[in-house]
């Protein structure tokens, strides 16, 4: 779906987006900018600007790459989404590749014997948890639509990444320490990654024989080389004959796979523009809200070192989260209340619980504009995922989030390929108080997902900002923070995506562990929070455009991405 960004700063809700051309042609941009999670990713990218091409080929060939040197967090076993922003059109378009249900899959495919949902760890090893995946489908439909390079050239650097070898780095030895012992039931990914019994040691070089092989035949067949043949028969066989939670995929399944256009959510924060994706990501929607319900404080005056602005961020993050577990699902199933969700009215209603002073510890989903009965259920943890981002010459902006899931997905492995774990993003609870959950699985059906790529726009419709995150379901409050400290603290691109984050579980509050935030826990337990302080998986990915125009890219000083500029 397309968007033109004339009017977008109209104070109303904007699911229902805007069509009127810009008021002005969007400048060229004067350089260009790639980010990612690992240098050689970036590299990628930054090969292809180089060639001349556009900010949609840099992000097809770093998410290939990354599918090569970070197997653990993303890659075509799994989807993404993608926003798109026409440097010259001034268009916002937005792509849903994310995996779907197969057709054997029904709303208690996560009920136990004993008639209860499974634990995640039950359920995400083997075949119960693995989507069809959408990767391959959306870079080539992407390509289609922005591409300037020729398909096959996207591939060069991955082929090069699994024939020559990658070295393993911290990241990846980490996540292969992690899930070493449940290796135990998959001999065919040990074959990959372990040598002498154990996983590989940080500083081996590792090669994928089978995933380059695979690469050059998807480069020079397009996209069915991966959803019909072989490899669709090999992806199919792995699932249905796992060795853990066996469970049928078909190649009809693989077959009938489609990218999806949506529709971009957007809506006014201060004298700018967010622009996200909508369901059946959440992302869009709850960064929305959140901003939408810290807008009437003073942020900027209190600065990033007052707690009473944690405390405010902190309300609004759980008001919004609320919300998200009950109203959002993938909107081909489920009636998903967009409009009302960021209506101004609705927000400023949620935002007035919000207290200085006193924690509210009683966080309930409202019930927004056009919203039918609905029940919301424990949502399941998430992991894992890459976010990257291209700025070209021409303005064009590629944001694009990755993902496979849990570290090394379902830990299966088809022709090099790892499988995603993505259907543990639906409920496990199929119902609730007698009432379906949107978030329920279904045949077909696209889980909830917290991915969030988005676009920032000025008062001239100018793109200012793009930023995305992996990390699960702190991935909104990620970009939230990130927007926040840009917008209202004036922080740079590079220093919004290092401060410390606040999230929250069960029993309250968390704050990031060796940051700045760890000093906002006596104030905010005083004013009734539960606070812990805790470590986190964060990885974020960001560029701005700086006032004497040019594109700046940042990288998470979490991760060993980087940005490079061309």
């Amino acid at each position: 779906m397309t968007l033109r960004l004339a009017t977008l700063l109209a104070p109303i809700a904007l699911a229902l987006l805007p069509t009127a051309p810009l008021a002005a042609r969007e400048p060229v941009a004067l350089n260009a900018t790639v980010s990612a999670a690992d240098p050689r990713a970036a590299a990628a990218g930054q090969d292809m600007l180089r060639r001349g091409g556009s900010a949609t080929d840099a992000a097809i060939a770093m998410m290939l790459a990354l599918n090569v040197v970070e197997p653990h967090n993303s890659g075509i076993g799994g989807g993404g989404f993608l926003m798109h922003h026409d440097g010259e059109t001034g268009l916002l378009e937005s792509l849903d590749g994310r995996e779907t249900a197969p057709a054997a899959a029904r709303p208690d495919r996560f009920i136990g014997p004993d008639g209860q949902p499974l634990s995640f760890r039950s359920a995400w090893p083997g075949g119960y948890s693995v989507g069809v995946p959408g990767n391959v489908r959306l870079a080539f439909e992407a390509h289609r639509k922005w591409g300037r390079l020729p398909w096959a050239t996207l591939f060069d650097p991955a082929i090069r990444l699994a024939e020559e070898g990658f070295e393993v780095r911290q990241r990846l030895d980490t996540a292969m320490k992690a899930v070493a012992p449940v290796w135990a039931d998959f001999p065919e990914i040990q074959k990959y990654f372990w040598i002498d019994g154990a996983p590989a040691p940080l500083g081996t070089t590792l090669k994928n024989p089978p995933l380059a092989a695979l690469f050059r035949r998807i480069a020079a067949e397009g996209p069915d080389a991966f959803y019909t043949g072989e490899m669709a028969r090999t992806i199919a066989s792995t699932v249905t004959n796992a060795p853990k939670n066996p469970v049928p995929m078909t190649e009809a399944d693989l077959a009938a796979y489609q990218v999806k256009a949506r529709k971009p959510v957007c809506g006014p924060y201060r004298a700018y523009t967010i622009c996200g994706m909508g369901p059946a990501s959440s992302g869009g929607v709850t960064v929305l809200q959140i901003m939408g319900m810290v807008e009437r404080f003073p942020l900027g005056q209190w600065g990033k070192d007052d707690a009473r602005s944690w405390h405010v961020i902190g309300e609004a993050m759980r008001l919004a989260y609320a919300d998200r577990e009950t109203w959002l699902g993938d909107p081909d199933y489920v009636s998903v209340p967009i409009a009302g969700l960021i209506d101004p009215a609705y927000l400023k209603q949620r935002s007035a619980q919000i207290a200085l002073g006193r924690a509210l510890n009683d966080y309930r989903p409202g019930t927004p504009p056009g919203a039918q009965p609905r029940t919301s259920a424990k949502p399941q943890p998430e992991s894992g995922t890459s976010h990257f981002v291209a700025v070209d010459r021409n303005g064009d902006i590629a944001a694009w989030t990755s993902t496979i899931e849990s570290f090394f997905g379902s830990q299966l492995i088809a022709n090099g390929v790892i499988l995603n774990n993505e259907l543990t993003d639906f409920s496990f609870t199929p119902e609730k108080n007698g009432a379906p959950v949107a978030n329920r699985v279904e045949p077909g059906k696209r889980p909830l997902s917290s991915m969030s790529p988005t676009i920032v726009y000025d008062a001239k419709g100018t793109p200012v900002f793009t930023v995305g995150a992996a990390g699960g379901r702190t991935i909104i409050m990620q970009v939230a923070k990130a927007l926040i400290a840009h917008f209202d603290w004036g922080l740079s691109a590079q220093d919004s995506i290092a401060l410390g984050l606040q999230f929250f579980n069960a029993n309250g509050l968390v704050l990031e562990k060796g940051t700045a935030l760890e000093s906002m826990k006596a104030p905010l337990e005083a004013w009734g929070h539960k606070v812990t302080i805790a470590p986190m998986g964060l990885k974020a990915n960001a560029a701005e455009r700086t006032p004497d125009g040019h594109w700046q890219g940042a990288a998470d000083p979490r991760s060993p991405g980087v940005s490079l500029q061309e």
